[in-house]
């Protein structure tokens, strides 16, 4: 089993965000370098899912809504106006969160730290924070596409 201190958890993420970005979405999006902050401005929603086991943790994806928008076009082959609601939006934010946080189980699990991954949740709003709590790492990983920005944050610690 590895030590999860050892593990490439900025590489298996960024990995995965590049994977999804350019297979389900046919965007381009690059990791912008660590020393630079970024935040997401205006309504956010963020998609979560946990997992448990040998390594436990959580990821998350947040996004503004006009990001969150075009993503969603983008997935489901269709203009942004002919999206009906937040529904819509909300469950490719999660089945976004859902697909990064399942490579990143799989990659996990490769490395002996087995779990199993959450259903996704949806967090929306414009005046949230997040604190890491407890966790052994906590890594935050910012991504561009064009004018827009991604923040996915990942905690995680080893069980027993």
């Amino acid at each position: 089993m590895s030590d999860i201190n050892t593990v490439d958890l900025r590489g298996f993420v960024s990995g995965a965000m590049n994977e999804v970005f350019d297979t389900m979405l046919s965007m381009d999006i690059e990791l912008v370098d660590e020393g630079v902050q970024a935040s997401v401005e205006g309504k956010r929603i963020v998609g979560s899912v946990g997992f448990a086991g040998k390594a436990v943790g959580n990821v998350s994806v947040q996004v503004n809504e006009a990001f969150a928008r075009s993503i969603t076009a983008a997935m489901l082959g269709m203009e942004e106006d002919e999206i009906e609601g937040d529904e819509e939006v909300h469950d490719v934010i999660g089945e976004l969160s859902n697909m990064v946080g399942g490579d990143l189980k799989s990659r996990l699990c490769d490395q002996g730290l087995t779990c199993d991954l959450s259903i996704p949740s949806i967090t929306t709003g414009s005046d949230f924070k997040t604190e890491p709590k407890g966790w052994e790492r906590h890594e935050c990983l910012v991504f561009r596409h064009q004018d827009q920005v991604a923040l996915v944050n990942v905690y995680v610690k080893t069980n027993g």
